[in-house]
């Protein structure tokens, strides 16, 4: 950690009045001074005037525990205790980290290739990293809630297409369903009251130095009125000029 204002320092005179190049770190948090020096370093780092973000990941203890078993390998941690004790000191030693973290990713679902995909989306297409990528997320509470949502909107209300025979095989993203969720005078006052709400909250995170905001939109399964919802919020933020990346997290489950 200690040597990254160095290297920052390099990479900038290397490519004066060139392209920014993106450049993804990887530190270690078992190194000696790591912890200790991490928040000074990352607000001098920041005050001169360098683009960070911080990723950080994590997973449910009863994933992790899995994990290890697999690998059969000692937490680095602590590798004389108990599993369980040692995540508990992880969590505690990064709980400053996750703290700054601009992206905080449960990787509980998630195999080493869709983690690969999930990065790649949100972060390979990025055009302006200086401008706030509003995550839009669509999700089924039966799934449980994402984890890293900034903001929350519950679409229970609105007409559910699962009890209609000839669109529950469908999703949110075919026409009928979102006609037959969003087109009535709740479904429109709903979606204006979004506009209105995401209007007025999204340059007042700006103002706070946010370059990443997840907005979760959750139904009961996550297939039809978040999917439909969470599309016209797509459209409707993609029209105020800003990035914009949409993911369907339930879609594809049994309806």
């Amino acid at each position: 950690m200690t040597l990254l204002p160095a290297f920052l320092e390099i990479k900038a005179s290397q490519h004066q009045g060139g392209e920014p190049q993106k450049i993804a770190l990887v530190m270690d948090v078992r190194e000696e001074s790591f912890l200790k020096s991490f928040r000074e370093i990352y607000q001098r780092v920041k005050e001169e005037g360098y683009h960070l973000e911080i990723i950080f990941l994590e997973a449910k203890d009863e994933v992790l525990i899995a994990r290890f078993c697999q690998t059969r390998r000692p937490h680095p941690l602590a590798p004389r205790a108990p599993l369980s004790r040692a995540l508990e000191l992880e969590r505690e030693l990064l709980a400053p980290i996750k703290e700054l973290a601009d992206v905080v990713i449960d990787t509980s679902a998630f195999n080493v290739h869709q983690l690969r995909r999930e990065i790649k989306a949100r972060f390979g297409a990025r055009k302006d990293l200086s401008e706030m990528l509003v995550h839009i997320i669509s999700f089924g509470f039966k799934y449980g809630v994402p984890a890293e949502a900034h903001l929350l909107f519950d679409v229970r209300f609105l007409p559910n297409p699962y009890f209609d025979p000839a669109l529950k095989p469908l999703s949110g993203l075919d026409p009928a369903v979102r006609d037959y969720a969003l087109s009535n005078p709740v479904g429109q006052q709903f979606l204006n009251l979004c506009e209105q709400y995401l209007r007025f909250l999204l340059p007042q995170y700006e103002r706070e130095g946010k370059t990443y905001l997840v907005v979760g939109v959750g139904c009961t399964g996550g297939r039809h009125r978040s999917v439909a919802v969470a599309e016209e919020l797509r459209e409707m933020v993609k029209e105020w000029g800003r990035e914009i990346l949409v993911t369907h997290r339930d879609v594809l489950k049994e309806a």
